[in-house]
């Protein structure tokens, strides 16, 4: 054991990953995290999201950024990539999930999770400078405005997101650790959440988690990618594993390492696919269900462009700044993108709901006899970002799909349990149609979702569950991987029910309490 390069290597380094750098270093382990994205400075980031190669990743494009879209053929999917993972370019929400979602799915009967987590997610809401978001602006007011139309203006509030205010602009010392962090600088509500903070205001897993492992020791190797995962000697892992890894970015180098213990938490995109190309070649003992139970948050997002003349300035505050709760199972987040952050207008098309391909076209083209003026100033409108708002609806109503390998396509899905994700959901589009009407605006949706029926989602959990046994889930109540010691997953595919909500505090959430139950290295015997 004590040949071994590592104590534990981390596959990713989002929510999950970094959780686990920093409690493994504090509790004496040496560590190495893995991660396939870049590095990011403040001034890295894009002024707008027209700067693909600063803003997309797609490599082999020559797009190096660290937004991703991924296209199934039930959903596609919007992430993160890079050091920090979704936390670069999620728009900061932190909400604790609803009561329901402790108490169903796989691991329901496993633990009392609303108790047990409680301590866990108060833990997260330190780390991650959690705070209620002090200003309200444009769009915001307009859902608050909704709210009151359809009598449920008590259900209306901020929401609670890892930004640091303090005064507009204003570098400080370390607001959050005692001076021992790095400094801030207060949020401008410049609305650019999304494309990256430029201005030092946003909480990304760099500036807590991150931050400490590396002063701790904890080595953060960037622009590599993991593709083997062997154990050391014929056994489930109690010798030690040998990870290999090569240059995510360029040319191919191979590299490898040999580590105690492995910690999956490259996301649902990374950790999932990595899983079963290793069940079929050197982790065989991985759980059947690997691939399974998979979610969104039953989502839906529509895109309204207004088309008054004095059209007020939507871009402006932070990236969700407030958040409607329509009833127990639904909520509507008006989402902006900065200034002149235009790009998604080339990927959308008027939004006509229909249960049919044929019908949603008729639909879409019978606009531009209904509403030709309108219409065209929304297609050739020049301050998009400014005009529009994206409407989030998100439901804790449950259904799951199965993530399989493709032959023609890295991955795919298949139709697990309940409905298919659907781009439609009638409350969305009730929704959408008045916030049209307010803002005298068109509805439009991405071109995945009105031509194929398939929704958007930036929340893709599960794949490697919780379960009582490796035929119930790929993991335990503790994140460990059945059939293999010293194997955890930890990043959003151990969520295993949908929570309805952002996920990235319950992903910090679970990984503290499955970083709580490791004992620290001196004490182990």
């Amino acid at each position: 054991m004590n040949k071994l390069d590592y104590d534990y290597v981390i596959i990713g380094s989002g929510f999950g990953g970094s959780v686990s750098a920093l409690r493994l270093a504090e509790k004496g382990y040496k560590v190495l995290v893995i991660e396939k994205g870049k590095w990011y400075k403040s001034s890295d980031f894009p002024k707008t999201n027209w700067q693909l190669k600063k803003w997309i990743w797609e490599p082999k494009l020559g797009l190096k950024g660290f937004f991703k879209m991924t296209f199934l053929n039930h959903v596609t999917i919007l992430s993160g990539v890079g050091v920090g993972g979704g936390s670069l370019t999620y728009a900061n929400t932190l909400p604790v999930p609803k009561h329901k979602f402790f108490n169903s799915g796989s691991w329901a009967s496993l633990n009392n999770w609303e108790t047990t987590l409680n301590p866990f997610y108060k833990v997260a809401y330190k780390m991650l400078g959690a705070t209620v978001n002090p200003k309200l602006f444009e769009a915001d007011k307009s859902l608050k405005y909704i709210a009151k139309e359809i009598n449920k203006e008590s259900k209306f509030e901020p929401t609670k997101v890892a930004v640091y205010f303090g005064k507009e602009g204003i570098k400080v010392k370390d607001p959050y650790f005692k001076g021992k962090g790095p400094n801030r600088t207060g949020c401008i509500f410049c609305g650019a959440c999304m494309t990256g903070c430029r201005y030092n205001a946003k909480n990304t897993l760099d500036k807590n988690y991150l931050y400490f492992a590396q002063k701790l020791g904890a080595k953060i190797v960037a622009e590599k990618e993991v593709f083997n995962v062997t154990t050391i000697g014929k056994n489930e892992g109690s010798n030690g594993y040998k990870v290999e890894y090569k240059s995510s970015i360029g040319k191919i180098e191979k590299e490898s390492v040999t580590t105690k213990g492995v910690i999956f938490s490259g996301g649902v995109l990374g950790t999932v696919p990595l899983l079963l190309k290793l069940k079929e070649k050197s982790l065989p003992n991985l759980s059947n269900c690997t691939g399974k139970d998979v979610r969104t948050n039953n989502e839906s997002l529509l895109l309204v462009t207004s088309t008054n003349k004095k059209s007020k300035d939507y871009s402006k505050g932070i990236a969700i700044g407030s958040v409607l709760h329509t009833d127990e199972n639904s909520h509507l987040e008006p989402v902006r993108y900065g200034r002149d952050s235009g790009f998604f207008r080339i990927l959308t098309i008027p939004f006509m709901p229909h249960k049919y391909f044929l019908g949603r076209i008729l639909g879409t083209i019978s606009l531009f006899f209904k509403y030709p003026i309108k219409l065209l100033k929304t297609i050739f409108v020049s301050n998009y970002a400014q005009r529009t708002t994206i409407l989030l609806f998100m439901q804790t109503i449950d259904s799951t799909l199965r993530i399989k390998l493709g032959k023609f396509t890295k991955i795919k899905t298949e139709k697990e349990q309940g409905k298919v994700p659907s781009a439609f959901i009638p409350e969305a589009i009730s929704l959408g149609e008045r916030y049209g009407k307010l803002v005298n605006g068109i509805t439009y949706a991405n071109l995945t979702d009105v031509l194929l029926g398939t929704p958007t989602t930036a929340h893709i959990l599960g794949g490697a569950v919780m379960g009582k046994n490796r035929t119930a889930g790929v993991i335990d109540e503790n994140c460990n991987v059945y059939g293999y010691k010293n194997m955890l997953v930890c990043d959003g595919s151990m969520i295993s029910a949908n929570p309805g909500v952002n996920p990235s505090l319950t992903i910090t959430a679970i990984a503290e309490y499955a970083m709580s139950k490791i004992p620290n290295k001196n004490n182990k015997k």
